[in-house]
């Protein structure tokens, strides 16, 4: 991308020109270069090269969303970090959780975050949910050709609509696919016994501390069965990220509160080890 010079303090010419409201566009056409997708990788798997994000879990309720991700990036079978953080705000009323090769992962993030807040400086609206979670899809697309090398990115997406007045989620394979979620989903290694948890949790009558409740239960049955998920950890005092987004925005739970919730749900396993039951009906 050119460079004013230092005689001429003004923005090149490509900045002045009136177009796409895509930030991810505009750097397409200006430097594309700079785009993960554009940057070439050599042959064969490269899956076992860079960490790995794992768990990320998401449920609705009367009000809003919650979102959680566990703390652990692995490589191979080696525990790359214990302390990753997964869960991002994308703009003022979403969220996004990162599930595979973390350093794409969260760059791919960011330029999410750069793309809303582009949109909105330009059309000085904010996009809609539907249109946040499309874009979401394209930049998932784009990086195909390096998951198609072992490096996938599949986020988890959620948010509060305005417009429809609740907490909405989406999930995507690799290709972009997008697929809007009811009432709880989970993306990751752990993916499917988290999923398995919150289907015996859930109720339609949560209310945001049970979400919060709902979704730790369901990454400590993660944990438990998934060796590439991090569950509490006591000793570190390390335990997961967790947001809420309600009609007042996004917000990252303090991990004081996190972690006195996190502290019930261990001591209830001391007692019952496979966690709470569902009641048969």
């Amino acid at each position: 991308m050119s460079q004013p010079s230092p005689a001429d303090p003004r923005l090149p010419a490509a900045f002045l020109v009136p177009g796409t409201s895509s930030f991810a566009e505009f750097l397409a056409q200006q430097s594309p270069d700079l785009l993960p997708s554009r940057r070439p990788l050599p042959g064969g798997d490269a899956s076992q090269l860079a960490p790995h994000g794992t768990t990320i879990v998401a449920a609705t309720f009367d009000g809003g969303v919650v979102m959680a991700g566990d703390r652990r990036a692995t490589m191979g079978n080696v525990i790359a970090q214990r302390d990753i953080e997964k869960v991002f705000p994308a703009d003022e009323f979403s969220c996004v959780g990162i599930a595979g090769a973390a350093g794409l992962a969260v760059e791919l993030v960011r330029l999410f975050q750069t793309e809303l807040e582009h949109y909105e400086k330009i059309e000085g609206i904010t996009l809609s949910m539907d249109g946040k979670a499309n874009r979401l899809a394209g930049l998932i697309r784009s990086n195909l050709g390096m998951a198609m090398q072992g490096l996938a990115v599949v986020p988890l997406f959620a948010g509060f609509d305005l417009s429809a007045g609740k907490g909405r989620i989406f999930s995507y394979d690799v290709t972009g696919g997008r697929y809007e979620e009811t009432a709880f989903h989970s993306v990751g290694s752990g993916s499917m016994f988290a999923r398995g948890a919150l289907k015996k949790l859930y109720r339609d009558d949560l209310t945001g501390e049970g979400a919060v409740t709902a979704t730790l239960q369901a990454l400590y049955d993660a944990a438990d069965d998934d060796s590439a998920t991090g569950g509490p950890d006591v000793t570190r005092r390390i335990f997961p990220v967790v947001a809420m987004i309600t009609p007042e925005g996004y917000r990252r739970l303090p991990d004081e509160e996190v972690a006195q919730v996190a502290d019930r749900v261990i001591a209830g396993r001391m007692q019952r080890p496979d966690g709470p039951h569902a009641a048969l009906n």
